[in-house]
Parts: C-alpha cells; structure tokens; sequence
C-alpha cells in the first residue's frame, strides 16, 4: 500500500513538473553574413514582447532558442530538425530569407510545427504551398513592392529600371512593382544574393536612360548599392525608389545623406501614431540605444500574436486546431493598428509610403502617405485553406 502510494506521488510530481516546464519556441534567424542585423532586429523585437510579460506569453512561461542559419537552406534544415528532435518544439519563428523559409518551412509545418513568419513571405507559400500551419505575421513578399510601384507609377514616372537579388524574394519583389507600375520596364536584372560591387549594373542602369529606379537589395547588399550609386552621381539625375527593406533605420544609419529624399513602401513606420506602436517604439529605444526598424516590429507583433493565442487556449499547444483557431483570430494589438489575416494566413493590412529625411544630424524615415487600405497579396486565390 505504502508503495502504490510513493508511485502515485512521484507520478504526480513528474506531471506537475513536466507541464511546469517553458513552452520552448525554436527561433531560426539570420545572424551572421553582413546580413544578421536583420535577424539581430527580429529577435530583439520578439524578445522585448517577452521581457515586458515577465518572461511570458499570454501568460505561459517560455524559453526561446535562438540560432543563427547563416543565410543558408541546408544550416536552416540542420538546426530546424534539432529544435524538432532535440527540443521538441512545436512553435517555430524567426526566418528572415525566402531561399531558407522554401527549404524549412513545408517541411516543418507537414511535420506538426505551427510556424509563424515575421518576415519572409515567398509567393508560394501564400498560393499554392499555403498549409494551415503556416502564418506570416509581416507580409506577403509582394506587398510593399506593389505599393512602391503603385507610387512611382501614379507620379507619372514613365520609365523604370529595376532590380533585386536572384532568389524567391527578388523575383516577388520585381513581380510586385510591375504588377501595379504601367510604366515602360527600361531593364530588369537579376543580381547575385550579397553581392557588394555594382558597378557594372550601374553602367548599365546609367546607358539606358531610365527616368526612374526601383530596387530592392536587403541589408548589407542595399547600404552597398545605395553608396555606389550615390558615389555614381545617379542619385542627381535618377529619383531611386524602393521598399522598406532597402531603406530601415540601420540601412540609413550606415549610407546617411545619399538616401534623402529617396520615397519607399512600408505597411510600418516608427512615426506611425498610435498608442501600441509609440509604446514599442519607447520601450525599444530605451532598451537597444536605437530605433527600431521594420524587422523589429515584426518580431514585436509575432510574440504578441502567439501570446494572443497561449492566452486564448490556455497555454495548451497540444490541441493544434484550437490553437490555430486563435491565431487566426489575430487578437492583439499589432504596432500598425489595423491587421488581420486573410484566408491563406496571411495579412490583410495598410501599406505606406515613406520619405527618407534629414532630422537634425540623423537621417531618417518620414511617412508621407498610404497606398493602400486592407490591403490582400495576389496569391490568396490560389491557397486552398
């Protein structure tokens, strides 16, 4: 009797112990390459949202695994299949590129893990490849470069020159921009994924006498082209354009007064007002010493919409329809007002565009304007959720 009652009591102790553990969340990013402040912003704007409750989402403790894939498919896989078979995590978050959101993504979400991209959205995953395990948080590859274009184009630019680096994200971004520009494409070109030198794009770009550019070249590739063509004398005679990503508060922080005046598309701006955003943007500052770009904001909003969800189900991950039910609710309070997901899980949201401006010493975005209102990607049609 004495016996049956220790195994009942150690039964009940490991019970209580194993659901006392920390919901662990496996967060691949990218944070190496000249590329890996996009992931450094990423994870610091997920990991405030869980420092302001305590070390909680919607109330349930978590542990958060951050590893870098060094902008690389085959590291995304490697570290993806531990945070799976060593972890044991459910809740996957924290890709930055399209080329490594391809390879982990469908092969994650097809094996139970809900994943919830606060960045990357290849076209394919919102269309066809969609699955009900898989939200992205941030936007469908194509949105800000269709806002961009729908700008340029309405400014009566009637000839564009466009590029972007030779990988799923790239070929989202230029189809974007034509999508809404009617304008004549003067070129089209493909570059190399972290290429650093230019030059023969821009003695290309300069011969063939565009009156506008539209790029987009994330991170290190974007602070490296903008410089060149600045240097090139371009930025004179031919407005350059852009998305958000080629122009975020670190980007402008390295290239300084070569990107005034330079117009980009943007569904989030620091200077947007309302009260959930000018909170994020404070506390961002107060803790990190600077402002927080795009990338940080969507980090933000993906730990705020997972604890939407852990406080909705009470923490319970197990019952994955529940779960999912939750997220596509979107019950929280995202810093760009307005948000909910689309039928493929995808955002339905205002897109902005933004000005590049001198404020003081620094160098800066200013919203200027929105493009569009709820806002869906082009792909919807296509998914089968």
């Amino acid at each position: 009797m004495i016996a049956r009652l220790v195994i009942v009591i150690a039964s009940v102790f490991i019970s209580v112990t194993a659901w006392a553990e920390p919901l662990k969340i496996g967060f691949l990013t990218t944070l190496s390459t000249k590329a890996g402040y996009l992931g450094e912003d990423i994870r610091d704007g997920f990991m405030l949202a869980v420092e302001q409750n305590n070390g909680q989402l919607g109330g349930v403790d978590v542990e958060v695994i951050v590893k870098d894939d060094e902008r690389k498919p085959e590291k995304g896989i490697e570290v993806a299949d531990k945070f799976v078979k060593k972890d044991s995590v459910t809740l996957m978050t924290g890709i930055v590129f399209s080329n490594v959101a391809m390879a982990v993504v469908p092969k994650m979400v097809n094996q139970g893990v809900i994943y919830i991209s606060p960045n990357a959205g290849p076209s394919k995953l919102a269309g066809e490849l969609c699955h009900k395990n898989y939200f992205n948080v941030a936007w469908q590859n194509d949105n800000l470069h269709e806002a961009t274009g729908q700008h340029v184009n309405a400014a009566g630019y009637k000839s564009a020159y466009i590029l972007a680096p030779n990988y799923p994200a790239g070929k989202d971004a230029l189809a974007g921009f034509k999508r809404f520009y009617q304008g004549e494409i003067a070129g089209e070109v493909y570059t190399k994924l972290g290429q650093s030198d230019y030059s023969a794009e821009l003695a290309a770009l300069r011969a063939a006498e565009p009156e506008s550019v539209f790029f987009f070249l994330p991170g290190g590739m974007g602070i490296n082209f903008v410089k060149q063509y600045s240097q090139a004398g371009l930025n004179e005679s031919i407005p350059l354009f852009g998305p958000a990503f080629s122009f975020d508060e670190r980007i402008l922080g390295a290239v300084g007064d070569a990107a005034v005046g330079v117009m980009n598309g943007s569904q989030w701006s620091h200077d947007l007002d309302n009260e959930t955003n000018n909170q994020f943007v404070e506390a961002f500052k107060a803790k990190y010493e600077r402002t927080p770009t795009l990338y940080a904001s969507q980090g933000y909003d993906a730990a705020n919409l997972i604890a939407s969800a852990l406080a909705a189900t009470g923490g319970d991950v197990t019952n994955q329809d529940a779960f999912i039910a939750a997220l596509e609710k979107a019950e929280f309070d995202s810093v760009r007002g307005n948000f909910k997901f689309g039928s493929n899980h995808h955002p339905i949201q205002d897109i902005y565009i933004r000005e590049v401006i001198k404020d003081g010493d620094k160098v800066t975005n200013k919203l200027a304007g929105k493009v569009f209102e709820n806002h869906q990607d082009a792909y919807a049609g296509d998914c089968s959720l």
